[in-house]
């Protein structure tokens, strides 16, 4: 992903840090994470039917919790992706705009 090399002693950087080809395997990756997190919660769903309330409620609640925190990850799934990418775009910019006016 990052590849350094230095031309001279002054350690001036060569290679870019950051390619454009690298926003396909990150969502990718986000992709995956989100089947993940899908079948993640009707796993988990599914599991909490099975639990009789009345009798475990310790484990009906701890269920219940960890439905409520996966649901609020998928939730900021979009927002992780906006920063990541910006992340990602403004380090283009910024490798570019050094090469060119440095």
């Amino acid at each position: 992903m990052q590849k350094l090399e230095y031309k001279n002693e002054e350690m001036e950087l060569v290679e870019d840090f950051f390619q454009i080809q690298e926003l396909i395997g990150i969502g990718m990756t986000f992709i995956v994470l989100g089947i993940a997190l899908t079948y993640g919660l009707v796993v988990m769903s599914d599991v909490r039917g099975d639990i009789n309330e009345t009798s475990d409620p310790e484990a009906y609640a701890a269920a219940t919790d960890s439905i409520e925190a996966v649901g609020e990850l998928s939730t900021a799934q979009g927002l992780i992706i906006t920063v990541v990418v910006a992340a990602v775009i403004l380090g283009i910019l910024v490798v570019y705009l050094w090469k060119r006016f440095a």
